[in-house]
């Protein structure tokens, strides 16, 4: 999201729930995880075991929930993350691909090999 002038301008994310990423800076660089959660509003991802943050909790036995420090991940930037494709199994750019029935899909642009499930 970037402000111009009082106005704010959304960016598209081509990374989705469920993908593998390698994180590329941040205390976490070189580790990869699964995408659990995007926040395409904050342009923001929750990746599986990266960005661990503590997070301080009261008891409520009315939920279940015990206190203490809880350990949980915290949000990383879209753009400090990469998508490993599936295909050469190495961090890529996403391209994008018109199949001959129609469809657009997702592309590796290293080896053109697509990343829909």
């Amino acid at each position: 999201m970037a402000r111009t002038g009082g106005r704010i301008e959304r960016f598209t994310i081509s990374i989705r729930k469920g993908d593998t990423v390698r994180v590329l800076s941040g205390r976490d660089a070189g580790k990869s995880g699964r995408v659990l959660s995007v926040n395409p509003r904050k342009n923001t991802l929750i990746v599986e075991h990266a960005n661990i943050i503590k997070r301080h909790t009261r008891p409520n036995p009315a939920k279940n929930i015990k206190g203490g420090i809880v350990e949980k991940e915290g949000p990383v930037h879209a753009s400090n993350v990469q998508i490993v494709c599936s295909g050469c199994n190495k961090p890529a750019r996403i391209g994008h691909q018109t199949l001959p029935d129609g469809t657009k899909v997702r592309a590796c642009s290293r080896c053109g090999a697509t990343l829909e499930k």
